[in-house]
């Protein structure tokens, strides 16, 4: 019996992913080409391996089998890649990481110019991609590492089979539109106030809702948005204020946004996701390890460009 190890991964992408056409998709095949592997995988093996007697193509008991014995096989590659790349002094290779935008505006943009002079045959690859779905894919193989954001109230949720890497604590800003007659000093003053909020499941929505119950109040939630430019459109147009972490401000032109005193808000950690292969210790593979500590040393120049902005509000505690 000769079975070829590329079908063994076509095989495994249709297990995990859950059907042809999304096994296509990660693979950049057609659904018609991962259709013929299989068969000729089944006709190697002399076994069904797949399931094709209802709408949605499931594998057979066989074909489950052999799908763990190709995951196996697929992370022994993996492995065996980071051991070879301990032989070399240059490391190489594709990196997919994915990300937020802040993030790659501010962190992983200059990180990837840095990258680029101490390993140059390192080849990142950005994904617009964060939240559930980003961890989603990295759990699947998609990505090989995610940026991702908490509210430091929210404890760190349970991810088996992954490794979290600590990058930057961003502090939060509250904003208000720089045509207000009366700008805001303190908590107090923002009770009766129209809000541009975060989406609830995202760090500055969830810090919102943190400050509000601290002081007892209900925001008025006149907007509600999830990226930072229209955020910051809206509270500069006097729409509102908003709660957004000092990283969203570094470009924002003087006299955009008023950046009030108020401190005390918390601050979101950002930080790196990878997979743990069951067959290693737990440490990234090196050329992730690189990428790692290339953004913790670009998220140290954003902390003092962030104190630099903190250091000079435009209306004081």
């Amino acid at each position: 019996m000769e079975i070829d190890p590329r079908r063994l991964r076509v095989l495994h992408e249709v297990f995990r992913r859950g059907g042809v056409m999304k096994a296509a998709e990660a693979l950049h095949l057609t659904p018609s080409a991962v259709s013929q592997q299989l068969a000729q995988l089944e006709r190697e093996v002399g076994l069904a391996l797949v399931d094709r007697s209802q709408r949605r193509v499931t594998l057979t008991p066989a074909g489950r089998v052999l799908a763990a014995y190709a995951e196996r096989i697929e992370e022994q590659l993996v492995e065996a890649r980071q051991e070879l790349n301990r032989f070399t002094e240059r490391l190489s290779g594709p990196v997919t990481i994915a990300a937020f935008p802040t993030v790659i505006r501010h962190l992983l943009v200059p990180a990837l110019r840095e990258l680029a002079v101490r390993h140059p045959r390192i080849t990142p690859v950005i994904h617009e991609r964060f939240g559930p779905p980003a961890v989603q894919e990295l759990r699947l193989g998609g990505v090989d590492l995610v940026v991702t954001e908490r509210d430091m109230s929210q404890p760190a949720s349970s991810l088996p089979s992954m490794s979290r890497h600590p990058l930057y604590d961003d502090e939060y800003r509250i904003v208000a539109p720089p045509a207000w007659a009366d700008i805001p000093c303190t908590v107090d003053d923002l009770v009766d106030l129209p809000w541009v909020a975060g989406v609830p499941d995202q760090a500055c929505g969830q810090a919102l809702e943190r400050l509000a119950q601290l002081h007892g109040f209900a925001p008025r939630r006149v907007h509600v948005i999830a990226e930072f430019p229209p955020v910051l459109g809206l509270v500069s147009a006097g729409h509102g204020v908003a709660i957004v972490p000092s990283l969203a401000l570094l470009d924002v032109p003087p006299g955009e946004v008023v950046v009030t005193g108020i401190r005390g808000v918390g601050s979101r950690r950002i930080e790196a996701l990878t997979r743990v292969s069951r067959t290693t210790s737990g440490e990234p593979d090196p050329v992730q390890a690189v990428v790692i500590e290339v953004l913790r040393e670009t998220a140290d120049g954003v902390a003092r460009r962030v104190g630099e902005l903190s250091r000079s509000p435009e209306v004081p505690a």
